[in-house]
């Protein structure tokens, strides 16, 4: 075997890790726009010689700062920067041997050490050669002054040789020999939205209409409700022409009656497809109007982006190739046994003609793009290949920025996870089903406490279309309050299907962990400003989080200790906002307990009182020392949102 050549170039530096990453740098982290990306890389040297550190950071591929780093402690070096502006930012580690630094460090112990003038002499000469190596890099007054400053060594000046001033120049100037630099890493900066968001959905053909069924015109006259419920987001399940053949009657009833509008998830028929607004919804006008409208009330319209068709979509005669056959050459309907839907058609991605059927869908979101739309909630994105994707979200990123996508992946982790590093903001979460204190807790620690919380960022539903949960069912009332509350402060991105929500429809189908004469079949008729609904309690839970930023991330979430197992409690700080949230999970009975609070880490006082504000309830408390009584009846009240007033 031969041996192993001398390596060419080597390095002392040597660089054991940074962080933050995602999978090695393969993707990027993700931050909002008014957040820190904070850098820590592990660098060690061999001996005793110190080290310097930078982070270079570009934005949108130009240079943007250079930001030295701090040595931390334990060989950990630290740097970071502000995410200003919507787009791509990269950073990157460079480090070196700080051969002056080291050199002063030294000279300064040897001069406090009482080291004879001949060692003094002869070390300022070793200095000087460093000042002039310095020089060679500098031009203008700095190389005038570092060549004054060798000649003040070689003249035997200790104070000089022990200034700020030549320190930091001989650092500006160094000629980094043997400098490392680590991989590029990339930040994808998101509008705040992505972080902090309340969505509302509601099917726009069931607003108040004298019609049978509502244009989008009328939907446009509960925008001004939805707005004063502090909603930030109003999500529109599809919108397009409805097909006919095989449409699937109430309750998913596989033969409709006459008078049965079908399923918006039935995609496409003569009228149009995915670029174009169902007739009886008003065209593509009555949306267009609907969309300024909202934008005049400070809210942003989502919009669903299903791919898949009706029987009668024009796709199926313009492109039959896109479409899964059957051996007598029919298309192949969706279907997940033993789920059946007849009235839908997937595409097939893997079509000969597959590149031609990738920039179509991509097309979809431009067009919608072009009407306003900037927030998307993805149908499915699981059952569609990643590589598309990937691409596709890059492509339109590349020019709009500002896109949100959130992923309605009800799937396995590794799948949701990699739907978020490749492009989703959001995702929907197993937050729906979490239920008991140490689920909720356990999964709420995976998602903000761990290495995920670098790319995934949950929007927590306690109910959609499709799901109608046995807690919510078997909890009435209090189960809804118990679950909005829980949404709405865990996560600082939750969203709800609303009218049902905030009505208590608790009707489940029999068969199915849906809703009983479920909306997505027929159009429902709702008392939108009944004053028996939760509109209350969503009015004053939204209010809470806009003016409490604690509330407002995600990543700020500490469990506290509480002596009973039906109650979760926890807190949020940001800067000197402290918001505790403590819940009774139990929808039936009075729970009470006595909670306990970290008084040093949230700098409250041991020995004095102070007072606790439940912006829910309230009531003000005055509460003393770390352990303290809390009891919750959740037929009056399940939850307390408290602001801790130092």
């Amino acid at each position: 075997m031969p041996a192993t050549p001398v390596p060419e170039r080597w390095s002392r530096v040597a660089l054991t890790r940074v962080d933050p990453h995602v999978d090695g740098g393969r993707w990027p982290i993700k931050r909002v726009v008014g957040e820190t990306v904070e850098v820590v890389a592990g660098l060690i040297i061999d001996g005793h010689d110190l080290l310097s550190a930078e982070l270079q950071v570009e934005f949108d591929g130009a240079p943007d700062r250079t930001v030295p780093m701090v040595l931390r402690y334990n060989d950990e070096y630290v740097a970071s920067f502000p995410i200003e502006r919507i787009g791509r930012y990269t950073y990157q580690v460079h480090a070196w041997t700080d051969r002056f630094g080291t050199w002063q460090d030294r000279f300064r112990r040897r001069v406090e050490g009482g080291d004879s003038d001949y060692e003094i002499t002869s070390e300022l000469l070793d200095g000087m050669a460093l000042l002039h190596e310095a020089a060679g890099q500098a031009r203008g007054k700095d190389r005038k002054r570092l060549q004054a400053l060798a000649r003040a060594f070689e003249e035997g000046d200790v104070k000089a040789a022990l200034s700020e001033e030549v320190l930091e120049l001989a650092r500006q100037y160094d000629p980094r020999e043997g400098a490392i630099a680590s991989p590029v890493y990339e930040v994808r900066a998101e509008p705040e939205r992505a972080r902090f968001a309340a969505w509302y959905e509601f099917f726009p053909r069931s607003a108040p209409s004298k019609r049978p069924h509502a244009t989008l015109d009328d939907a446009a006259e509960l925008l001004p409700r939805i707005q004063e419920l502090g909603f930030d987001v109003v999500y529109l399940p599809p919108i397009h022409p409805i097909g006919t053949t095989n449409r699937k009657g109430k309750d998913n009833a596989p033969v409709a009656r006459p008078g049965d509008p079908g399923s918006p998830w039935a995609i496409g028929n003569v009228e149009g497809g995915h670029k174009a607004v169902h007739p009886e919804l008003g065209g593509i006008e009555a949306f267009d109007r609907f969309v300024h409208r909202a934008d005049a009330l400070g809210l942003k319209v989502a919009l669903d982006i299903a791919f898949q068709t009706s029987p009668d979509h024009p796709y199926i005669k313009e492109h039959p190739s896109w479409f899964r056959q059957r051996p007598d050459g029919t298309i192949r309907y969706a279907e997940n046994p033993p789920k059946k839907y007849q009235d839908v058609h997937p595409f097939d991605f893997e079509s000969p003609d597959w590149p031609a059927l990738w920039q179509e869908l991509k097309s979809i979101f431009e067009f919608w793009i072009d009407h306003g739309v900037t927030i998307f909630r993805v149908d499915n994105p699981h059952t569609k290949p990643l590589a598309f994707w990937q691409w596709c979200i890059e492509d339109l990123r590349s020019r709009h920025p500002e896109l949100i996508f959130l992923a309605e992946a009800f799937t396995r982790p590794k799948m949701m996870y990699t739907l978020a590093k490749l492009g989703f903001n959001n995702s929907y979460t197993y937050f729906t089903w979490r239920n008991t204190k140490s689920e909720l807790q356990s999964y709420a620690e995976e998602l903000f406490q761990t290495d995920v919380a670098e790319f995934f960022r949950p929007n927590f539903w306690p109910n959609t279309p499709d799901i109608l949960t046995d807690y919510l069912v078997h909890g009435g009332r209090p189960a809804h309050v118990i679950r909005f509350v829980l949404a709405a402060t865990m996560s600082s991105a939750y969203g709800v299907y609303g009218p049902p929500f905030e009505h208590v429809d608790n009707n489940q189908h029999p068969e199915r962990e849906e809703y009983a004469n479920n909306e997505k079949y027929e159009i429902r008729s709702w008392n939108w400003y009944d004053p028996h609904s939760l509109q209350p309690l969503m009015r004053r839970v939204n209010r809470i989080r806009r003016e409490n930023p604690a509330l407002q991330y995600m990543r700020n979430i500490r469990f506290l200790e509480i002596d009973n197992p039906e109650i979760l409690a926890f807190y949020k700080q940001h800067e000197d906002n402290l918001i505790l949230v403590v819940v009774n999970l139990d929808p039936h009975h009075t729970q009470s307990g006595w909670i306990t609070l970290p008084m040093n880490d949230l700098a409250l006082p041991w020995d004095a009182s102070y007072q606790v504000h439940d912006l829910l309830g309230g009531e003000y408390y005055h509460w003393h020392g770390a352990r303290n009584f809390v009891q919750l009846n959740p037929h009056v009240l399940p939850a307390h949102i408290l602001r801790l007033e130092r």
